[in-house]
């Protein structure tokens, strides 16, 4: 009877062992699971604000479309609607607002994304050239203001299309940063 004790207890013994390596695997594997999943969510195509309109955008536009996942002023203090003002072929605008018909008037503006085909009619990128991930020149235009504050700029061309990023009044800083959150 004891040898039958003593190997019924090895046999548990063995048993708990392999259930607990088994049950140690098994939450490595959850946990790296889980952290690929929160990795590629991290890796989005673009910031949350475009999630409504970019099926409309794949749809109506055959251009690439690049959209920043940074967006200056977006920290959730105030929400932020980004509204289709222009979708074709070779075309979009994309007013970023801080309210959900805001038609670009200056109280609830924050800026533009936007991208158009390059044609032998498309003017000349002007303004301060600025380095851009990729090894990509872009072009930045400062802000004006009159009785309103327009748009600082930047501006680059990338596989035969030119877009641009803007934010009223705006800083370099801002759009580089900006502007290679659509890049990578």
């Amino acid at each position: 009877m004891i040898l039958n004790f003593r190997n019924t207890s090895a046999v548990c013994a063995v048993f708990l062992l392999v259930s607990i390596g088994n049950f140690h695997k098994s939450a490595i594997a959850t946990v790296n699971k889980q952290s690929q999943l929160i990795a590629q969510q991290s890796k989005s195509s673009s910031h949350p604000v475009f999630k409504s309109i970019l099926p409309k955008l794949k749809q109506k536009t055959q251009i690439k479309i690049l959209l920043p996942k940074f967006i200056p002023e977006s920290d959730g203090e105030n929400p932020i609607y980004a509204i289709i003002e222009a979708a074709m072929q070779k075309k979009y605008e994309i007013l970023l607002g801080f309210s959900p018909n805001c038609t670009g008037g200056t109280a609830c503006r924050l800026g533009i994304v936007s991208a158009e085909a390059v044609t032998h009619k498309t003017p000349r990128l002007t303004g301060k050239p600025v380095s851009l991930a990729k090894g990509i020149t872009g072009y930045f235009v400062d802000f004006t203001c009159g009785a309103n504050c327009s748009d600082a700029t930047l501006t680059w061309r990338q596989q035969g299309v030119q877009y641009i990023v803007g934010i009223k009044a705006g800083d370099r800083t801002s759009l580089v940063k900006m502007a290679n959150s659509a890049i990578n």
